[in-house]
């Protein structure tokens, strides 16, 4: 029997059931007689960085190695560095020749360690937008070659800055190699959203089957699909019927009969039987490519807001420039060039971004670690930065707050009957008539029998019928469980409380023994038992909480009410899914979305923050700048707390950070020349160095931040 046949008949859409989504890689055994279709969807295969990020960890984490290689001479043999812990780096005889080792490993490193920043800065002046690249390019640039005229006697000895030359390559590298391994990526939303379609199709020629790509289909063509196969393209169905496991595409909660006549979409599963299909649509007019086209579409039209870090690069940028112009002006106009040229390019030099380079970086870094251990990955920066101002979590029911899988949630025993029977003897019963099918519902009243401990008896003559229900001796008895056919067959009436269970969009069964019936069984999507403490503790912090569902209403609602959800978007398709997301955007509101199946892909895109569960597909997942590990929605919470933290941390970073440069820029520059005090350079450079150990220790206080979830729900 196939229960969502008559279940379907009973409500009169299947969506009215209670979801029952199947996730990407999960058997779906949509025949009650226990024949199974397996599918598995998509793949984490291709973990290549986000815009080559990945090949930028691996360039600058081997640059930073080799050039601290390289550093350690630089820094040991510079004139100025062994002046300042007092010792002479000789420049006669035959060790004079240790004076050339800094400037030579030093111009190795300016052109090999230097040249990310230098072709980076090159690329901030072609599109005009200077920032960190060109302010780094700039540093070392202006540090090299006054350090090579006073290596060779053209300049002042003061301008030696080898050793400040090699460590800010050292750092800036070492900054820029954590920048890119946090915002590598993992899979691609489109690659996975691709991945649902088979490798291979059955082609119809003639009274052969020819197995050909699906790409080589053309409309018009017919395909062979088999029990458990995906569908190649769009098409009509013209020969035979299945249940058509259509979740991973729609979002329905339960299989779908689909017969002579009707429509199939690509990428859906024949979960019981074949199908021939004539192809209607292929390539990017099939319902999957439009799929991806909207997620590509969201993708493509996010906001590419500024990091902040970008912001203060280019207001140091001009702030140094703009100081070192003045500098050169103010001292060359009072008949001082030779210290115009100095202070010049102290200033320049004391302006290097040390600690600024490391600021975002290194708390994102910590973040992220920080995030993992806790079961949640950041994939994209931008999303952990804007967790803080979302104001509206928006939760897609199946498979987030609920469990995605029907579960018996009551027992009602019927009235009149002839003999009475408790809900435990009619819930075993049940479960024995229902133990040698593999349906959902089969396994949910058998998981429920189990919890509850009861025995199972043998049964005997087991037989299932199409869109009526299952029967079998138990104990001597005939025992049928079925829906509403089955109610006709014998011509009976359903128990009272199926009425109410229909308006709260429950499957009801009913149970018969010896065509009378004894009692019915509620089954339903079962809520996850952390979901409440999400919803009270987003509340808590003053957000709004939105459910979306492809479910009918009278099911949504049901959850919404034991939840205390205040919004609800019920009978919602997939490119609905995204338009919700923009209409509640249009009020003004940041919303972070939650979901976990590729109708949630678009939504997931389009969304301000996209969280995906875990368990979820690869589609999600790659669509989504969050993902959580675990099926707990209080992880959310989590994501909110670290948000706020990371923000924190960032914003005092850059204050250490800018705020140096801002005093000690006018110091270096000589304002306060006239009562006799210049900023020497040896205390510019420490003051640096003071202002990187300062960033860095200030990040590593994320690690004490608790992000257990129960920690952050009942906070």
């Amino acid at each position: 029997m196939d229960q969502s046949d008559h279940v379907h008949h009973q409500h009169g859409d299947h969506a009215d059931h209670g979801e029952h989504s199947v996730h990407a890689g999960h058997d779906q055994h949509a025949d009650h007689g226990g024949h199974a279709g397996h599918t598995g969807h998509g793949s984490h295969d291709g973990h290549g960085g986000h815009g080559g990020h990945g090949d930028h960890v691996a360039q600058f984490r081997r640059l930073f190695w080799i050039m601290l290689i390289f550093a350690v001479p630089v820094v040991a043999f510079s004139p100025m560095f062994g002046h300042l812990l007092g010792y002479e780096v000789p420049e006669t005889g035959i060790l004079g020749v240790l004076r050339w080792l800094s400037p030579i490993l030093g111009t190795v490193m300016y052109v090999w360690g230097g040249k990310p920043f230098l072709s980076g800065g090159l690329a901030e002046i072609k599109g005009r937008s200077p920032g960190m690249m060109l302010l780094i390019a700039l540093a070392i640039t202006v540090a090299f070659i006054s350090s090579w005229g006073s290596s060779l006697g053209i300049l002042d000895p003061q301008l030696d800055f080898w050793w400040e030359l090699a460590l800010l390559i050292v750092i800036m590298l070492a900054g820029h190699w954590m920048e890119m391994r946090s915002l590598a990526q993992t899979s691609s939303a489109l690659d996975s959203l691709a991945a649902l379609l088979p490798d291979e199709a059955e082609k119809v020629v003639g009274d052969e089957t020819v197995t050909v790509s699906p790409d080589e289909l053309a409309v018009g063509d017919v395909v062979l699909v088999r029990p458990g196969s995906s569908v190649p393209a769009d098409g009509r169905v013209i020969g035979g019927s299945a249940n058509m496991d259509e979740s991973m595409v729609t979002g329905e909660s339960t299989t779908v009969r689909r017969v002579e006549g009707e429509s199939v979409v690509a990428g859906t599963v024949a979960t019981d039987s074949g199908l021939r299909v004539e192809i209607t649509a292929i390539g990017d007019d099939t319902a999957l490519a439009g799929i991806q086209k909207l997620v590509a579409d969201a993708q493509n039209s996010s906001s590419r807001a500024q990091r902040i870090a970008d912001r203060a690069s280019a207001w140091l940028f001009w702030f140094a420039l703009g100081a070192a112009v003045i500098t050169a002006l103010a001292w060359s106009l009072i008949g001082m060039p030779d210290s115009a040229v100095v202070r010049t390019i102290t200033v320049l030099v004391i302006a290097c971004p040390h600690a600024l380079g490391l600021a975002i970086p290194l708390v994102v870094s910590i973040a992220t670690e920080r995030a993992a251990r806790a079961g949640v990955l950041i994939k994209d920066r931008l999303a952990l930065e804007t967790m803080r101002t979302v104001d509206s979590v928006l939760f897609d029911k199946t498979g987030t707050l609920t469990k995605g899988e029907p579960t018996v949630t009551g027992v009602e025993v019927a009235d009149g009957a002839s003999s009475a029977r408790s809900d435990a003897e009619i819930l075993r019963l049940a479960a024995a008539a229902e133990s040698d099918s593999e349906h959902p519902l089969a396994r949910a009243i058998v998981r429920a029998a189990q919890d509850r401990e009861l025995t199972i008896p043998a049964v005997s003559d087991f037989s299932s019928s199409p869109a009526v229900g299952v029967k079998a001796t138990v104990d001597g008895a005939v025992v049928e469980v079925g829906g509403p056919r089955l109610l006709e067959k014998h011509d009976v009436a359903e128990v009272p409380a199926a009425q109410t269970w229909r308006e709260e969009g429950a499957i009801i069964l009913h149970v018969l023994i010896d065509g009378e019936v004894v009692g019915a069984l509620r089954l339903a999507d079962e809520i996850r038992p952390e979901s409440r403490d999400a919803v009270d503790a987003l509340h808590a912090r003053g957000m709004q909480v939105v459910m979306i569902t492809g479910d009918a209403e009278a099911v949504a609602k049901s959850v919404a009410s034991e939840l205390g959800i205040d919004r609800v978007y019920a009978g919602v398709h997939p490119a609905d899914k995204a338009a919700k997301v923009s209409e509640l955007q249009s009020e003004g509101r940041r919303v972070a979305m939650v979901g976990d199946g590729v109708n949630d892909a678009p939504a997931l895109a389009q969304a301000d923050v996209g969280i995906a569960i875990g368990a979820g597909t690869d589609v999600a997942i790659g669509s989504a700048g969050v993902i959580l590990a675990s099926d707990d929605p209080r992880s959310v919470l989590s994501i909110v707390e670290l948000s706020r933290a990371t923000y924190r941390k960032m914003k005092e970073n850059l204050w250490w950070a800018a705020g140096y440069n801002l005093l000690s820029v006018p110091l270096a520059a000589g304002v306060l020349a006239p009562i006799g005090f210049v900023l020497p350079m040896s205390v510019g450079a420490i003051l640096m160095s003071i202002s990187t150990i300062v960033v860095a220790l200030n990040a590593q206080l994320l690690r004490r931040l608790d992000l257990r979830p129960e920690t952050s729900a009942s906070s």
